[in-house]
């Protein structure tokens, strides 16, 4: 069988874990890549605020070539897609022909991802598509996956929530309306060990960090919400 070179949307947490394992054993695809966006500013991954350092430990482990896609603090959609655009650009020419991703149930989102991805000619995988987030979860703590809170949205969470390993008591903490796999942006996580990883990943827990960013504006926005909070914990590598 002739297996469809593939690269991964690659985040380091714990639903991009959950999905490359998934996709890694399916006999219909060979994941060739890993690609992840950095905050160049600060050298860390976009929303989860992780050290560059500690996600090339992690790609180390999973044994796979990663690159990385450096984008500006608070960039544009155009120079979001630009730089995109040049990534996939690169891939197909090395021939790859599909491109996966970890969502689940964002529609908006994936028909983004579909229709962008089209225009290159490149087919897309969603391996956690659809499925509940609840037994998603628990079925990633019951396969040996091991991950931390590294941000979370202050609508919802304190600083004490940022640096959490997630077990299986983790769904009861969460407050009402926040998704389990925190698919609507409330909580991002670092994922440092599991069955896909050749060793796990060693950090100490640094600094915990809040910081403010302007919503993105629609008609919708007021006064009132034309800023959001997040906290990070700093993941120090070993």
């Amino acid at each position: 069988m002739i297996k469809h070179k593939t690269y991964f949307n690659w985040s380091s947490g714990k639903d991009s874990a959950l999905a490359l394992y998934h996709l890694l054993q399916d006999e219909r695809y060979a994941v060739d890549e890993l690609i992840t966006t950095i905050n160049s500013h600060y050298n860390r991954v976009s929303m989860h605020g992780l050290r560059q350092e500690l996600l090339v430990a992690q790609t180390h482990a999973l044994n796979i070539q990663a690159s990385l896609i450096e984008l500006p603090e608070m960039p544009s959609m155009e120079v979001y897609e630009q730089k995109m655009l040049e990534t996939v650009t690169r891939l197909k020419k090395a021939g790859f022909t599909h491109s996966a991703f970890g969502d689940i149930f964002l529609e908006d989102l994936k028909t983004y991802r579909e229709k962008q991805l089209a225009k290159q000619n490149l087919k897309t995988i969603f391996p956690l598509w659809k499925r509940d987030t609840k037994k998603l979860l628990n079925e990633f703590i019951d396969i040996g996956f091991k991950t931390i809170v590294v941000s979370a949205h202050s609508k919802y969470f304190d600083e004490d929530f940022v640096g959490t390993v997630i077990d299986k008591n983790f769904i009861d903490i969460l407050p009402e309306g926040v998704d389990p796999c925190g698919e609507n942006g409330e909580f991002h996580t670092f994922c440092f060990d599991g069955p896909i990883f050749n060793n796990p990943i060693d950090f100490s827990i640094g600094e915990k960090v809040y910081r403010e960013y302007d919503n993105p504006k629609t008609e919708n926005t007021t006064y009132e919400n034309k800023k959001y909070g997040v906290w990070y914990c700093d993941l120090i590598p070993w």
